[in-house]
Protein backbone atom coordinates (compact mmCIF):
# COMPACT_ATOMS: atom_id res chain seq x y z
CA UNK A 1 0.00 0.00 0.00
CA UNK A 2 2.85 2.50 1.06
CA UNK A 3 4.82 1.47 -2.11
CA UNK A 4 1.00 2.28 -4.04
CA UNK A 5 0.64 5.92 -2.65
CA UNK A 6 4.68 6.60 -3.44
CA UNK A 7 3.80 5.91 -7.07
CA UNK A 8 0.56 7.89 -7.13
CA UNK A 9 2.70 10.72 -5.75
CA UNK A 10 5.93 10.35 -8.00
CA UNK A 11 2.97 10.02 -11.23
CA UNK A 12 1.28 13.20 -9.82
CA UNK A 13 5.14 14.82 -10.19
CA UNK A 14 6.02 13.57 -13.29
CA UNK A 15 2.72 14.95 -14.99
CA UNK A 16 2.84 18.12 -13.31
CA UNK A 17 6.33 18.54 -14.39
CA UNK A 18 5.67 17.46 -17.79
CA UNK A 19 2.57 20.06 -18.05
CA UNK A 20 4.98 22.78 -17.08
CA UNK A 21 7.60 22.02 -19.42
CA UNK A 22 4.86 21.90 -22.18
CA UNK A 23 3.60 25.03 -21.16
CA UNK A 24 6.97 26.71 -21.69
CA UNK A 25 7.40 25.33 -25.20
CA UNK A 26 4.12 25.95 -26.62
CA UNK A 27 3.53 28.95 -28.88
CA UNK A 28 3.09 32.67 -26.87
CA UNK A 29 -0.58 33.80 -27.15
CA UNK A 30 -2.11 37.02 -26.09
CA UNK A 31 -5.49 36.01 -25.17
CA UNK A 32 -6.29 40.14 -24.91
CA UNK A 33 -4.56 40.77 -27.86
CA UNK A 34 -6.35 38.23 -30.09
CA UNK A 35 -9.69 38.48 -28.82
CA UNK A 36 -9.48 42.26 -29.93
CA UNK A 37 -8.08 41.32 -33.15
CA UNK A 38 -10.68 39.38 -33.75
CA UNK A 39 -13.93 41.86 -32.82
CA UNK A 40 -12.33 44.41 -34.59
CA UNK A 41 -12.63 42.15 -37.89
CA UNK A 42 -16.09 41.03 -36.71
CA UNK A 43 -17.08 45.17 -36.44
CA UNK A 44 -15.62 45.29 -39.83
CA UNK A 45 -17.41 42.74 -41.45
CA UNK A 46 -20.55 43.98 -39.76
CA UNK A 47 -19.76 47.47 -41.81
CA UNK A 48 -19.51 45.72 -44.70
CA UNK A 49 -21.95 43.95 -44.48
CA UNK A 50 -24.95 46.78 -43.83
CA UNK A 51 -22.85 49.15 -45.80
CA UNK A 52 -21.62 51.84 -43.21
CA UNK A 53 -18.36 50.78 -44.33
CA UNK A 54 -17.41 51.62 -47.97
CA UNK A 55 -15.07 49.06 -50.33
CA UNK A 56 -12.29 51.60 -50.07
CA UNK A 57 -12.75 52.07 -46.72
CA UNK A 58 -12.70 48.49 -45.57
CA UNK A 59 -9.83 47.70 -47.76
CA UNK A 60 -7.78 50.40 -45.92
CA UNK A 61 -8.79 49.28 -42.55
CA UNK A 62 -7.91 45.93 -43.53
CA UNK A 63 -4.60 46.70 -44.57
CA UNK A 64 -4.10 48.13 -41.21
CA UNK A 65 -5.23 44.81 -39.63
CA UNK A 66 -2.66 43.00 -41.63
CA UNK A 67 0.45 45.12 -40.52
CA UNK A 68 -0.69 44.81 -36.94
CA UNK A 69 -0.90 41.04 -37.03
CA UNK A 70 2.48 40.77 -39.08
CA UNK A 71 3.89 43.36 -36.32
CA UNK A 72 2.29 40.96 -33.49
CA UNK A 73 3.32 37.98 -35.04
CA UNK A 74 7.23 39.68 -35.25
CA UNK A 75 6.85 40.23 -31.34
CA UNK A 76 6.00 36.65 -30.63
CA UNK A 77 8.93 35.37 -32.90
CA UNK A 78 11.29 35.09 -30.08
CA UNK A 79 8.88 33.13 -28.05
CA UNK A 80 6.91 35.62 -25.52
CA UNK A 81 5.49 38.88 -25.56
CA UNK A 82 6.65 40.70 -22.95
CA UNK A 83 4.65 43.75 -21.13
CA UNK A 84 5.69 46.49 -23.20
CA UNK A 85 4.74 44.78 -25.99
CA UNK A 86 1.58 43.79 -25.21
CA UNK A 87 0.91 46.92 -24.17
CA UNK A 88 2.06 48.76 -27.68
CA UNK A 89 -0.46 46.26 -29.55
CA UNK A 90 -2.65 47.81 -27.05
CA UNK A 91 -2.48 51.36 -27.70
CA UNK A 92 -2.35 50.23 -31.67
CA UNK A 93 -5.59 48.35 -31.23
CA UNK A 94 -7.45 51.37 -29.60
CA UNK A 95 -6.33 53.75 -32.60
CA UNK A 96 -7.78 51.27 -34.89
CA UNK A 97 -10.58 50.55 -32.74
CA UNK A 98 -11.41 54.60 -32.95
CA UNK A 99 -10.70 54.51 -36.99
CA UNK A 100 -13.50 51.40 -37.09
CA UNK A 101 -15.82 53.66 -35.92
CA UNK A 102 -14.95 56.95 -37.31
CA UNK A 103 -15.40 55.21 -40.91
CA UNK A 104 -18.83 53.32 -40.09
CA UNK A 105 -20.17 56.25 -38.55
CA UNK A 106 -19.12 59.47 -41.55
CA UNK A 107 -20.98 60.57 -43.74
CA UNK A 108 -19.88 58.01 -46.24
CA UNK A 109 -21.67 54.87 -47.50
CA UNK A 110 -21.72 52.26 -49.71
CA UNK A 111 -23.55 53.09 -52.30
CA UNK A 112 -25.33 50.82 -54.31
CA UNK A 113 -29.08 51.00 -55.98
CA UNK A 114 -31.23 48.07 -54.88
CA UNK A 115 -33.69 48.12 -57.02
CA UNK A 116 -31.10 47.69 -60.08
CA UNK A 117 -29.78 44.23 -60.71
CA UNK A 118 -26.25 45.67 -60.63
CA UNK A 119 -26.96 47.33 -57.48
CA UNK A 120 -28.62 44.05 -55.98
CA UNK A 121 -24.94 41.69 -56.35
CA UNK A 122 -23.20 44.57 -55.55
CA UNK A 123 -24.99 44.23 -52.35
CA UNK A 124 -24.81 40.92 -52.39
CA UNK A 125 -21.05 40.56 -52.98
CA UNK A 126 -20.80 43.05 -50.19
CA UNK A 127 -22.54 40.74 -47.66
CA UNK A 128 -20.70 37.80 -49.06
CA UNK A 129 -17.38 39.50 -48.10
CA UNK A 130 -18.14 41.37 -44.74
CA UNK A 131 -19.67 37.58 -43.55
CA UNK A 132 -15.93 36.20 -44.91
CA UNK A 133 -14.31 39.25 -42.67
CA UNK A 134 -16.85 38.50 -39.47
CA UNK A 135 -16.52 34.58 -39.37
CA UNK A 136 -12.50 34.52 -40.58
CA UNK A 137 -12.66 32.81 -43.54
CA UNK A 138 -11.51 35.57 -45.01
CA UNK A 139 -7.84 37.09 -43.99
CA UNK A 140 -7.34 40.51 -43.05
CA UNK A 141 -5.03 40.55 -46.45
CA UNK A 142 -7.65 38.81 -48.49
CA UNK A 143 -10.59 40.79 -47.49
CA UNK A 144 -8.46 44.15 -48.22
CA UNK A 145 -8.30 42.33 -51.83
CA UNK A 146 -11.56 42.12 -52.47
CA UNK A 147 -12.86 45.33 -51.19
CA UNK A 148 -10.23 47.24 -53.44
CA UNK A 149 -11.22 45.23 -56.41
CA UNK A 150 -15.34 45.84 -55.05
CA UNK A 151 -14.17 49.63 -55.20
CA UNK A 152 -13.05 49.28 -58.67
CA UNK A 153 -16.22 47.93 -60.00
CA UNK A 154 -18.30 50.69 -57.56
CA UNK A 155 -15.97 53.42 -59.17
CA UNK A 156 -16.67 52.17 -62.87
CA UNK A 157 -20.87 51.76 -62.73
CA UNK A 158 -20.52 55.43 -60.72
CA UNK A 159 -18.95 56.75 -63.64
CA UNK A 160 -20.49 55.17 -66.37
CA UNK A 161 -24.02 56.02 -64.72
CA UNK A 162 -22.51 59.53 -64.13
CA UNK A 163 -22.11 59.64 -68.29
CA UNK A 164 -25.42 58.07 -69.53
CA UNK A 165 -27.91 60.26 -67.10
CA UNK A 166 -28.01 57.65 -64.23
CA UNK A 167 -28.74 54.23 -66.67
CA UNK A 168 -26.25 51.59 -67.63
CA UNK A 169 -26.58 50.95 -71.25
CA UNK A 170 -26.89 47.40 -72.17
CA UNK A 171 -23.59 46.63 -73.01
CA UNK A 172 -22.54 48.47 -70.43
CA UNK A 173 -24.53 46.38 -67.94
CA UNK A 174 -23.40 43.34 -69.36
CA UNK A 175 -19.60 44.49 -68.75
CA UNK A 176 -20.42 44.95 -65.19
CA UNK A 177 -21.84 41.34 -64.93
CA UNK A 178 -18.86 39.85 -66.62
CA UNK A 179 -16.60 41.48 -63.83
CA UNK A 180 -19.32 40.27 -60.70
CA UNK A 181 -19.00 37.15 -61.71
CA UNK A 182 -15.18 37.07 -61.96
CA UNK A 183 -15.29 38.79 -58.50
CA UNK A 184 -18.05 36.11 -56.91
CA UNK A 185 -15.81 33.34 -58.15
CA UNK A 186 -12.63 35.26 -56.08
CA UNK A 187 -14.62 35.54 -52.52
CA UNK A 188 -16.04 31.63 -52.87
CA UNK A 189 -12.15 30.61 -53.60
CA UNK A 190 -10.95 32.92 -50.85
CA UNK A 191 -13.58 32.07 -48.47
CA UNK A 192 -12.90 28.07 -49.32
CA UNK A 193 -8.93 28.12 -49.66
CA UNK A 194 -6.89 27.06 -47.00
CA UNK A 195 -6.27 30.44 -45.33
CA UNK A 196 -7.94 31.64 -42.69
CA UNK A 197 -8.02 34.21 -40.00
CA UNK A 198 -6.13 33.42 -36.81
Amino acid sequence: MNSMIKGMFLGAALGAISMVAAAQNATPTAPGVDQRQQNQQQRIGQGVENGSLTAGEAARLERKETKLGAEEQRMKSDGKLTAAERARLQRQENGLSKQIYNQKHDAQTQNVNPRSEVGKRQRAQQERIGQGISNGSLTPREASRLERQEGRIHREVAHERAANGGTLTPAERAQVNRQQNRESKRIYRQKHDAQVRH
